[in-house]
């Protein structure tokens, strides 16, 4: 089924809340339209003016993080299904990278509390286990690039994690154009999984990038949480390393899992070069990459090899089909931080868009006139 036969779904526990749900977001909608309309856009998707709005789940999430705890009944609407498949003219969720590395420490429970406050509705998590099995959120291969501490974390235990200051690194320009580093006096904790899956809403979706080679240590961890926290429902899993993925899957079949990364290029590489659709993923799969991403296409002979680099712009309409060949197939566009790339993202029919910027990216999106593109 392609993303134009899709219809809204309605949970029949979700039917309840509809009068109660529909003026908010039929005020978002309006919001949003008006903004795409300023700037120019007349390719943007649009609600029909005559129909009401239809019941898609995601845009109770664009709502700040105070209004989502006004009323059970707008939560109940949203945890049956953020991810669900919706009508045609949904956006794609904003979904924060390492909670958004761009306006706060990344993976930090600040970082993530302020992406949903700036507009994000999904979280991307990188996560690593220390040397005594406690999986936190961290994501350099070694200390030193974030915090002031150093070494790999599958060398250091959990009581010597949580000494150190998160933020460290994290610098900004002041006033006076001088680089400062605001969190060097503010420290921030390393926080666990299990610390971090707290402090969010259960209705947020969470994007678990597992980050640590031997994968096997960082598998266990994260299923032990995830049991114990009772949230697969609310984690997908992504790894740019296959043994995590496929021993998680073995582990748990349960767990939504995105493809490997080598799938997800290989298929577009074959769609932007042959022509061809190769292998379109499984019901149920989800999909993430760059939506344009500098590569190098290399030629061998006999005498060496030629490389031609270029920006690939590997997401077509053609493309989209391919991996939406099945039903229920996610697709997450990675490196999504103008509104152009956004508004491209939303015509090809992505489910979700990663920032670095939750703030910067929603103020664009927001800022009437033409300005909102430059």
């Amino acid at each position: 089924m392609g993303r134009s036969e899709r219809q809204p779904r309605v949970d029949a526990l979700a039917e309840p809340f509809r009068v109660a749900t529909q003026t908010i977001r039929r005020d978002i909608d309006t919001r949003r339209n008006a903004s795409v309309q300023r700037r120019g856009h007349g390719g943007a998707r649009r609600l029909s003016p005559s129909a009401p709005p239809p019941m898609p789940h995601r845009p109770c999430t664009a709502l700040p993080l105070t209004r989502l705890a006004l009323t059970a009944a707008i939560v109940a609407a949203c945890v049956f299904g953020a991810f669900a498949p919706t009508a045609v003219n949904a956006a794609p969720l904003i979904v924060a990278h390492r909670g958004g590395t761009g306006d706060t420490p990344e993976n930090t429970v600040q970082a993530f509390t302020n992406a949903l406050h700036n507009g994000a509705q999904a979280l991307w998590m990188t996560v690593q286990v220390t040397r005594d099995g406690v999986p936190v959120m961290y994501r350099p291969a070694d200390l030193s690039a974030l915090t002031n501490g150093r070494g790999k974390l599958a060398d250091i235990d959990y009581a010597d994690v949580k000494t150190l200051n998160a933020g460290y690194a994290f610098s900004r320009k002041d006033a006076s154009g001088q680089t400062v580093y605001p969190y060097r006096d503010h420290p921030l904790p390393i926080p666990t999984l299990r610390e971090a899956l707290a402090a969010v809403p259960a209705n947020v979706p969470v994007l678990l990038d597992m980050k640590q080679t031997p994968a096997a240590p960082l598998v266990e961890a994260v299923i032990k949480v995830l049991d114990e926290t009772n949230a697969w429902s609310r984690v997908r899993l992504y790894s740019t390393e296959a043994e995590a993925t496929d021993r998680m899957r073995a582990r748990r079949p349960q767990a939504q899992l995105f493809e490997s990364r080598d799938a997800t290029r290989n298929r577009l590489v074959a769609a932007a070069l042959a022509g061809q659709c190769t292998a379109p993923p499984a019901s149920g799969t989800w999909a993430g990459i760059e939506l344009h991403r500098q590569v190098e296409v290399v030629e061998r002979f006999t005498l060496g090899e030629g490389v031609s680099k270029v920006v690939a712009n590997w997401w077509t309409p053609a493309a989209v089909q391919c991996f939406k060949s099945h039903p229920d197939v996610h697709l997450v566009a990675f490196g999504v931080e103008t509104p152009q790339d956004f508004e491209a993202a939303s015509q090809l029919g992505f489910d979700a868009v990663m920032t670095d910027s939750p703030a910067r990216l929603r103020a664009a999106l927001d800022k009437p006139g033409k300005d909102a593109a430059k």
